[in-house]
């Protein structure tokens, strides 16, 4: 069992495991891949059942944390971004740019028929008692992570703050911008708040170990290194991907995708969506696999967080200009995710859906857009894809709290 392959899928005996291999996938047509994600129409589990009217329990299954509507609340946002520089990058505090609206930052999502716990940094710690928190994805992961920091110290200095990523592996080697991560312990409730970069949540093998500008193979069906190797460290962890499937990215990083180890060739899978369906159906059965020997973990996949950029993209004049909080309306009231194929790739796994996009595609206000810093000249570059940092990642941190 352990050494089981990938990608597995569960039987109606939830003990007894059916593994197949990528060749019956490929007979399969790769059904629980394409895009019309037939998954979505067999029987849904507990967390799709129809809502009850009456308010749910904090803890109730049915809750739908993705539906509900934004409303105006004057205690958000949870810490300053002006404060908090101890955990935020400077490039997403939109409070030390000039950018005069901050009113973005006074809003908190209420899920309909859900009572959501009180969200506060002292809550978040004592939930984290004696437990690992750790997120592996990609900038806008990165962005949850910062913001859960902020969160978790009121974004005050907090010097007790313990730097443990050696524990894990995350030191920059030489002549490296940075660390392929962080990890932060708190030795008060001994919490640990960790981050892992992984834009494709895929194991990625060098083809030649003796260039330092090598191709890189990414193997579909495989989970990245670093969830092998520290998984059983972990009691929650949050997934993502989604915004580097494409082949600007691609080439960029000198990827070449591989399944059941071999080239894809120009078959079905050199298709990045149908590629990125694999990944997120192979990393939520491994996952789910893994809960078999790691039963108190919690594991969710993280929803695409929407993009917002108009008349173009970002390299080709598009803009997201609009200050206006909730233009576009303030309620989402489906019951299925926006993302469909993360939310068919847990779909019949216990790997939880951590839905985050259509409630953040209402707020296209709070990216950081064109703002710049003070003294330096506008680039014309518009950022639609970050968000400003207090802003809606702090919603998705929210979420996973009332979840954990």
């Amino acid at each position: 069992m352990k050494g089981a392959p990938v990608l597995t899928i569960f039987s109606s005996a939830p003990e007894q495991l059916k593994v197949f291999s990528q060749g019956f996938l490929q007979q399969q047509e790769l059904r629980h891949l394409g895009d019309s994600i037939s998954a979505l129409d067999e029987p849904a589990g507990p967390a799709y059942e129809s809502q009850t009217k009456k308010s749910t329990a904090i803890w109730n299954k049915d809750c739908n944390y993705a539906k509900g509507k934004w409303v105006v609340d004057k205690k958000r946002p949870l810490y300053s971004g002006n404060e908090c520089k101890q955990w935020l990058s400077k490039m997403w505090a939109c409070r030390m740019m000039q950018r005069a609206d901050f009113s973005y930052e006074n809003f908190r999502w209420q899920p309909r028929d859900c009572e959501m716990p009180e969200f506060s940094g002292p809550n978040i710690l004592k939930r984290l008692r004696h437990k690992t928190l750790a997120f592996v994805g990609d900038s806008l992961g990165r962005q949850q992570f910062q913001s859960m920091l902020c969160i978790a110290t009121g974004g005050k200095y907090s010097p007790e703050v313990e730097d443990v990523g050696w524990k894990y592996g995350l030191v920059k080697s030489p002549g490296a911008l940075r660390p392929d991560g962080w990890a932060y312990r708190f030795p008060a409730t001994n919490s640990t708040i960790l981050f892992y970069w992984s834009a494709s949540l895929s194991e990625l093998e060098p083809l030649n170990t003796t260039n330092s500008v090598t191709t890189y193979a990414l193997h579909l069906d495989r989970p990245v290194t670093f969830l092998k190797e520290y998984i059983h460290s972990f009691d929650v962890l949050v997934l993502n991907t989604g915004h580097h499937w494409n082949r600007g990215k691609f080439n960029g990083n000198h990827w070449e995708l591989y399944a059941d180890g071999k080239p894809v060739g120009q078959g079905r899978l050199a298709d990045l969506n149908r590629a990125k369906n694999l990944t997120l159906y192979s990393i939520a059965r491994w996952a789910d696999s893994e809960l078999v020997w790691y039963p108190q973990m919690k594991v969710f996949l993280r929803t695409m967080s929407p993009r917002h950029f108009v008349n173009g993209d970002w390299n080709t004049g598009g803009s997201c200009g609009n200050t206006v909080p909730l233009s576009n309306g303030n309620e989402v009231l489906q019951d299925h995710s926006s993302d469909l194929p993360v939310e068919s790739a847990v779909n019949g796994t216990r790997v939880k859906l951590l839905d985050i996009t259509a409630v953040s595609q209402l707020r296209d206000e709070g990216h950081i857009s064109n703002s710049t810093f003070k003294g330096k000249a506008s680039t014309g570059i518009h950022d639609c894809l970050h968000w400003c940092l207090p802003g809606i990642p702090d919603m998705w941190n929210e979420l996973l709290f009332a979840q954990i």
